[in-house]
Parts: C-alpha cells; structure tokens; sequence
C-alpha cells in the first residue's frame, strides 16, 4: 500500500469572529515579510497602536459580511474536493498565515496521522514576498526540523487550468448582460508597495501576465487592470480600483464586471471591498450594471489545476 501524501493548502487566514478581529490584525501588522513599520524591535509596539486605531473599522466591515470570514471554511473545501480529485494516497490540511489552523497546527495533524511526505502548496498564484513568500518561510520554519520530506509549489500564474477556470468564470459573468458588447471588465488585484516592485518582485510581471493569457481566451472585451486594498502611507500599485472607476464612470462606463484577480476564495477584499464599498461607489458614479465574477472557491476546473501541481511537486 503506497505511502500517503500530505497537501498543505497555504493561504492568508481570516478572523472566525468579530473578536478575533484584533489578534489576526495584530498577526499581520507585526510580520515584516508583509509590512515593515519603523525598526524591527519597534514594529510590535507600532503595529498594538495600528490594530487599536483600525480595529473598530474593521470588526463592522466584517459585521456587515456576517460577523467572520469564510476563508477557513472555503479552503477546508477546497481541500475535501482536492482529495477527491487526487485520490485515497492524499490527505488535505490548512495552514493558515495570521489566524487559525496556524501552519504549527497543520504539522500537529500531520504527525498525527503519520504522513511522512508532504507538498506544500500556495494558494496565491501570483508570487510575491509579501503572500507567497512569508507563507512559505513560516512553513519552512515549522517543517524545517520535522524531518518531514517537503516540496514546495508557490505559484501558478500562468498554469493552463488556472486560466481556464478564470476564463470560465469570467463567460460566465458577461453571459448575464444583456449586451456583452457593452461591457467593461475590470481586473482588480491586491496592491502592493512599489517598492516591492522596484527592488525585484515579480509579482506584477505575474499579474499582467495573467490577464493577458486570460484575455488571449476571451477575445475582443474591453478590459483594465486596477489595484485594491492600500493601506499606509507610501506609494502602491497604480492605478487604484477607487480611481479608475471614477475614470471608467466619466468615460461612459455603465456595464461593468469586476474580476478579483489574485484572490482564489471570497474573503473581506470580494465581499465587503468590492461588492459593497466599490459596488456603492459605482453606483454613485453611475454604472448602472455593476456586478462581480464569481470567485473560483471550489471551482472543479481550479481544483484540477491544483490536483496537478501537487502531482507535478511530487514526480
């Protein structure tokens, strides 16, 4: 009987309750890999003073979603429908960045079920050190002196499945306009720091190449590409989702569809972002047909991309 495999499904985390709001936010404001606020002895300090300012904000956006988020609940199935896909020799476990299962806990289970192979597999596709990379370190840290054999998939920007199921997605959204002539879609993807850029990240190399080969399958569709989600003062991405909606509303724009690009599974950024604060906004502006492509969550053609980078990690 063949050994089994360990699939260790990577991904940022979400608070399970309004009360975990704090101590998740307090997680991401204190890892450098994501946000490097002053000297390191001081981030800690900095960041209790960040959390305290922004927690009230924060716990009403996720009020406003249903008091958590769905993250761990979606990449929980995510992984059943992997397991389904890869077979009885693979076995799936979560291992979230800032909030539970920590990736510690994945290792725990992992132990406990006696699986000594283990691939490790990142649920951003687009590779940057702020996601993949710290992700990946602190899975490196805790299964590093495991003893455990361990491979390692962080990314999948331009795997042909991923694409297709983004393609798939996206038809699917035009196909509820009455008139896909007259639509725009609209990339948004999280930002990132220019700087990150421009000391060698090869995350927006990802992003645009993303849409380009998504674009090479759907043809002749008005499309842009926008950044979400800033946070602190210094210079990110451009141009920011807020802006170029003003710029597509003063354009014309009245059909619009909105492709999470970057996030595989709705969270905070899909629903409360963009389906309620850009949603509103477009409003405002006067798109009169504003909606959002569905996320891939347990998608079967994103899943077949992901059954094939594990087999592909593991030959």
């Amino acid at each position: 009987m063949p050994e089994k495999t360990a699939v260790v499904l990577l991904q940022m985390g979400g608070p399970d309750s309004l009360d975990a709001v704090a101590p998740f936010l307090l997680n991401l404001f204190t890892d450098r890999e994501i946000i490097k606020i002053g000297p390191a002895l001081l981030q800690p300090f900095i960041a209790r003073r960040i959390v305290k300012r922004r927690t009230p904000h924060v716990v009403e956006n996720y009020r406003q979603i249903g008091g958590r988020s769905p993250l761990r609940e979606l990449t929980e199935a995510q992984g059943a429908a992997l397991e389904k896909v890869l077979g009885p020799d693979y076995r799936c476990f979560v291992a979230m960045r800032y909030w539970k299962p920590f990736t510690a806990e994945a290792l725990d289970a992992i132990k406990l079920e006696g699986i000594s192979r283990v691939v490790a597999l990142s649920l951003y596709p687009h590779y940057s050190r702020a996601t993949s990379g710290s992700s990946i370190n602190e899975f490196n840290r805790v299964f590093g002196t495991s003893g455990l054999q361990t491979s390692v998939v962080d990314r999948f920007y331009d795997h042909p499945l991923y694409i297709a199921a983004l393609a798939e997605k996206i038809e699917a959204g035009l196909a509820g306009f009455p008139d896909r002539g007259s639509v725009d879609l609209l990339f948004s993807a999280h930002s990132l720091p220019q700087s990150f850029i421009d000391e060698g990240d090869p995350y927006l190399d990802h992003i645009t190449a993303t849409v380009r080969l998504v674009m090479a399958k759907l043809g002749s569709v008005r499309h842009h590409l926008a950044f979400q989600s800033r946070a602190g003062p210094v210079k990110w991405l451009e141009p920011s989702t807020d802006e170029k909606l003003k710029e597509l509303a003063a354009g014309g724009c009245r059909h619009l569809l909105m492709v999470p690009l970057s996030f595989v599974s709705d969270h905070i950024e899909t629903l409360h972002e963009i389906d309620i604060e850009y949603g509103h906004l477009a409003r405002e502006l006067g798109i009169t047909d504003f909606r959002r492509m569905a996320s891939l969550n347990d998608s079967p053609t994103f899943i077949a991309c992901l059954a094939e980078l594990v087999r592909t990690a593991e030959r």
